[in-house]
């Protein structure tokens, strides 16, 4: 099997890497070597490394910073997948693409399922969809993953390694409650991923379509803060001795961020028969 992972140094290329090269012969690309934006690059690497299997794992994540660079956002997020998806077409490749819930606008109150209407919030959001949709539009073999609250513990400006920092640096920490989703460890996800590779590409092509993939359960930024100082592998270094709830607005950011797009997951979990383990149990493992 010839596999291409595109976004290899990211939080969930660089777990993609470290487990897919059991399965064949590996190809692992990121910017500049790939640029999403890029259509003509797009073609001209499929052409070239002429993959079986393609995981895009790359993404335009800067949530504020879309809402000034519109554009950029769109060739990455919305035009990029499509153009993908059409080359992956070509080949009769099977294409692992990965969204968001920032596709939802937060509104419903209960975790969002496959079939809920989207309705992004910033623009980030607006280009993942775009992303989804033009995907679906080509109609090859592809396996959609929505995800959400990714994290690794490599990841430096991870949102993890950001709180334990906040820890050793401040005595009281202001954390929003009013923001409820799914905490992924990027390692689950992409075991998740593989486990769905190893039942074979024609199973998967079977079940094409898209499918929630997120940490099982959800839990406020708050909540998730506390589980991650309770877990902290080195708590004499904190120094952090309270935790304050606050509400979004406490903190204005150019992007708005639905508050409650938790993903129900049932939907992955009945059609591979795979269980996600719960966010809690991921996070002491990654923590380890």
């Amino acid at each position: 099997m010839k596999i291409l992972i595109l976004g290899n140094t990211g939080q969930l290329g660089t777990e993609l890497a470290r487990l897919l090269p059991r399965f064949g012969d590996l190809a692992a690309l990121d910017y500049p070597d790939i640029d999403m934006a890029d259509a003509g690059m797009i073609r001209s690497l499929l052409r070239k490394y002429t993959p079986d299997v393609i995981f895009n794992a790359t993404a335009y994540t800067a949530v504020d910073k879309a809402e000034s660079e519109i554009e950029l956002a769109e060739a990455i997020n919305g035009r990029g997948p499509g153009i993908l998806a059409e080359e992956a077409k070509k080949r009769n490749a099977l294409l692992f693409h990965y969204s968001t819930d920032f596709v939802f606008d937060g509104e419903k109150g209960k975790p969002y399922i496959e079939t809920d209407l989207p309705n992004p919030l910033s623009i980030y959001g607006r280009s993942k969809l775009h992303g989804e949709q033009a995907v679906v539009a080509v109609d090859g073999d592809y396996l959609t993953f929505r995800t959400s609250w990714v994290y690794g513990l490599e990841n430096e400006s991870g949102f993890v390694k950001k709180v334990l920092g906040w820890s050793r640096q401040h005595n009281s920490l202001k954390i929003v409650d009013d923001q409820i989703s799914n905490p992924t460890w990027a390692r689950m996800l992409a075991e998740m991923t593989v486990k769905v590779l190893e039942k074979g590409v024609e199973f998967a092509t079977e079940r094409k379509g898209l499918y929630h993939l997120a940490g099982a359960g959800f839990a406020s930024r708050y909540e998730w803060v506390k589980e991650i100082l309770a877990l902290d592998p080195n708590k004499s270094e904190q120094i952090a001795t309270e935790i304050l709830p606050v509400k979004s607005d406490a903190f204005p950011l150019p992007a708005q961020r639905p508050t409650f797009s938790a993903l129900n997951c049932d939907l992955f979990q009945e059609t591979f028969q795979i269980k996600i383990p719960e966010w809690q149990r991921s996070l002491e493992k990654a923590m380890r």
